[in-house]
């Protein structure tokens, strides 16, 4: 049955004139269908469909027969790990762990291919006038692999987490929500300070992943997964075994399923070619063209989606706390030379915040900041800057950041400004640089919705707000956007948004590449997905071998 679909004005206007709106959908496909390069064009792209911040759109992800073979041990070479990796979503920052959790546990609502909302542990939801207040369904007949029956409490729990005294990176787009209350073990209502369309966008978020309620043995998760985690080697290996009868009946066909972390980018495609793993992430631009001839291998690319390459300041900390200086940082950056000899035309120039040409809020208007020695060198001078100054960076930011910060440094030489590069220990540099240091290397993969870009990256509120830019004008553009009926209105301020980061924050976003995957060709359901690489970081639940 066809899926519910309302544009994101229309169901605001709806809801503010006629009460509650209902868009609990019908039974929907678990998933797509696989969709396998053909051997002539080997990469597959996703298509230029609008974004789907564009909709509000509820699926539910429907048990279906399953005619896929199941069996066999998935061995996944991963980029994005360290040795203080946890369990604990409160502590997720890197693929390898988000693809861990998904494995062994569900999220409250889950993406389609094209960037949807659909259905997954919250099945069905509809807003209240004014989308201040929601009703959510929780998904029934669902056991925790410790045969927990799924019900409402452990919703609230999971939610709660990271609320409150909470250091998760989602308490910030968590922040508006003022009560979550049970309304039966099945449903629950969660009320917002104000109106938020996007609500069921943000509750996406993969660090809200569903346990029992009160649970807290992170080294031994319970989930309602296809999977239980059978050993955990932080920053090298996690060994998952399939525990039967998963609710999706079409997914979770391995029989085991092994992450191993390989940061080294040619280590993994060596890997990937030799046969030792049988899908990896992140393979480097610089050398996919010829993968893409071999004849043993399937390369999946997804366009314009993939992560967003910044160094980032934070403008509280001398002496970038000088709004000179940071123009001069964006001005001085050769963006296209990076994509150039780094990546391999594999990637778009960043404007210095995060959005994508692909979001239907990206601001269009605004001109693309280009390599300018000569400004660069005039906010420069007139910083009055003479101290010298760092930027932190390392192969444990992503594969290339060492690379790329070289060529910044000397694409700043030019406009007479002299940068130190300090290439740190890749171990712990999400724990002991990032948020730490004054500048340094930062990746942010892709939110689907503006409003969590803004709220979670860039909102006083956030504590993953790593460029310490805390400006409240901004805060209550972001919070009046939200609820904003009319489109054009919120448009145009979604647009200052962008101009007001990119000309006074500090980050520098240069680089918006393609995701770039790699499995061997009996690894099948490996379509390119709106959000994240390896089919949304879900390639072994939704996965099978040929």
């Amino acid at each position: 049955m066809a899926k519910k679909t309302l544009g994101r004005r229309k169901f605001l206007a709806l809801s503010a004139t006629v009460g509650a709106s209902a868009l609990a959908a019908c039974a929907a496909p678990a998933a797509p269908a696989a969709v396998e390069a053909p051997a002539a064009v080997p990469a597959t792209d996703v298509p230029a469909a609008p974004a789907p911040t564009a909709v509000i759109e509820v699926a539910t992800v429907a048990p279906v027969a399953s005619g896929k073979p199941k069996g066999g041990t998935l061995r996944i070479g991963m980029e994005g790990g360290s040795a203080t990796d946890s369990l604990d979503p409160r502590t997720y920052s890197d693929s390898v762990m988000i693809a861990a959790a998904l494995t062994v546990m569900n999220g409250l609502v889950e993406f389609d291919a094209a960037g949807n909302p659909t259905g997954e542990l919250l099945e069905s939801w509809e807003a209240k006038a004014g989308a201040a207040e929601w009703i959510f369904n929780v998904r029934q007949g669902i056991t925790f692999s410790n045969g927990k029956t799924l019900d409402a409490d452990d919703i609230i729990y999971s939610i709660g987490i990271h609320r409150g005294e909470s250091k998760s990176p989602a308490k910030g787009i968590l922040e508006p929500i003022t009560e979550i209350k049970k309304l039966g073990d099945s449903q629950i209502s969660i009320k917002l300070a104000s109106g938020n369309a996007d609500l069921p966008v943000l509750l996406g978020d993969y660090h809200l992943v569903v346990v029992p309620k009160d649970f807290t043995d992170w080294e031994k998760p319970i989930g309602t997964g296809a999977y239980t985690l059978e050993s955990f080697e932080p920053g090298v290996r996690l060994v998952f075994k399939n525990r039967g009868g998963y609710w999706k009946k079409d997914r979770g066909n391995f029989d085991m399923v092994e992450i191993r972390n390989i940061q080294d980018p040619a280590a993994r495609t060596a890997a990937l070619q030799s046969g030792e793993v049988d899908a990896v992430n992140r393979l480097d631009p610089r050398t996919v063209d010829a993968l893409m001839k071999d004849p043993n291998l399937n390369i999946v690319r997804t366009k314009g989606t993939g992560n967003r390459f910044c160094f980032v300041s934070r403008v509280t900390e001398a002496p970038y706390d000088n709004k000179d200086l940071r123009l001069a940082l964006k001005w001085g950056i050769d963006r296209e030379q990076i994509i150039k000899q780094v990546y391999n035309g594999y990637a778009v120039p960043g404007n210095d915040h995060t959005l994508d040409a692909l979001n239907p809020y990206y601001n269009t208007k605004m001109a693309q900041r280009v390599y300018d020695p000569d400004k660069a060198a005039f906010h420069f001078k007139k910083s009055g800057i003479t101290s010298a100054f760092e930027l932190q960076t390392s192969e444990g930011a992503w594969g290339s950041a060492v690379d790329c910060a070289q060529i910044y440094q000397e694409s700043l030489k030019k406009a007479g400004i002299t940068m130190g590069v300090n290439k740190v220990s890749a171990d712990g540099y999400w724990d002991n640089v990032w948020l730490k240091v004054p500048f340094c290397a930062v990746y942010w993969g892709r939110r689907l919705s503006a409003d969590q870009v803004f709220r979670q990256i860039y909102g006083s509120a956030s504590d993953w707000n790593d460029s310490n830019w805390k400006v409240p004008a901004f805060d209550d553009l972001v919070m009046n956007a939200a609820v904003e009926l009319d489109n054009a209105k919120r448009t145009e301020m979604y647009f200052t948004c962008q101009e007001m980061i990119a000309e006074d924050g500090g980050m520098i976003c240069f680089a918006i590449t393609d995701y770039l995957d790699g499995y061997s060709k009996k690894v099948m359901g490996t379509e390119p997905h709106a959000r994240y690489d390896l089919n949304d970081d879900r390639i072994s639940e939704k996965g099978w071998f040929a």
